[in-house]
């Protein structure tokens, strides 16, 4: 008799181990929560980083921000006078063959001149004069939004 109570016990026991052993139909989200949280820190970050890498001081306007679908090209004009192509430095006589050679839509490119407040206006203007006497008609001035208080 003990026997037959010893089996019937651990016979009971089986049944609800392998009730306990089903696979769970639930999804935990818990981890994608973290995995995408973390994600959306790391693109919150770089995403400043992105834009053209010269570090100028622009000046501010009141102008509102244009509505652009293409990148178009960087020319920069540094407080010292260096004269840049997106991140790259270049002399001020090969402006005009830099952007000839990057240029995807010909002389219909949007070209942005983006200069220091502390460059003189001369320096400014004779950049934006070798571009337009080079045929480029797309040609703009990029300026910070002012602030008001």
């Amino acid at each position: 008799m003990g026997m037959s109570t010893g089996g019937a016990a651990s016979g009971g026991s089986r049944r609800r181990r392998s009730r306990r052993r089903q696979p769970m139909s639930e999804i935990n989200v818990t981890p994608m929560v973290d995995v995408m949280l973390v994600l959306l820190i790391i693109f919150m970050v770089a995403a400043p980083m992105l834009t053209v890498g010269v570090p100028l001081e622009l000046p501010k306007t009141s102008a509102k921000a244009l509505n652009a679908e293409t990148q178009p090209i960087s020319v920069s004009v540094r407080g010292d006078g260096m004269v840049f192509i997106q991140e790259t430095e270049i002399p001020e006589a090969e402006v005009v063959s830099k952007l000839t050679e990057i240029a995807k839509t010909g002389y219909q490119e949007r070209i942005f001149v983006r200069a220091d407040k502390a460059v003189d206006y001369g320096s400014v203007i004779r950049v934006m004069a070798l571009i337009s006497a080079a045929g480029f008609t797309n040609i703009g001035l990029v300026t910070d939004t002012e602030t008001t208080s």
